[in-house]
């Protein structure tokens, strides 16, 4: 389940950014976001969440990923909470925001791959 999640790790963070440079193209030439974009922005933040409940899934059994891996998981985790409580007031700039959403999230995985040096065990 390990490489599950090491190889699901870089799909999401593979989707995320680039819905994301979807997300600030779109912005750049003044569009709204349709249906596609914003499946596909639900799919990257749907594979992020799903690595999270991976790592969950890992740490009771027994893993020890690193505090740093456990902290970037806890950031992307609240944001995505943030991102859902706050996206009635995006305003006009929505492609904007979304993209620049999964690009942080996409640095934030990023960041928890760059933590977890040889810590996991399992």
């Amino acid at each position: 389940m390990t490489d599950v999640h090491g190889i699901g790790a870089w799909v999401a963070i593979s989707l995320t950014g680039a819905t994301g440079i979807w997300g600030l193209g779109l912005a750049v030439l003044k569009r709204q976001p349709g249906r596609a974009f914003i499946w596909s922005a639900l799919v990257a933040v749907g594979a992020m969440l799903a690595q999270g409940a991976l790592g969950l899934i890992l740490y009771a059994d027994g893993g020890e990923p690193g505090s740093g891996h456990l902290f970037y998981g806890m950031v992307i985790a609240a944001s995505v909470a943030f991102g859902y409580i706050y996206r009635s007031q995006i305003g006009r700039r929505v492609a904007l925001a979304w993209g620049l959403f999964l690009l942080f999230l996409m640095g934030s995985g990023f960041r928890a791959i760059a933590n977890i040096g040889t810590d996991l065990g399992g």
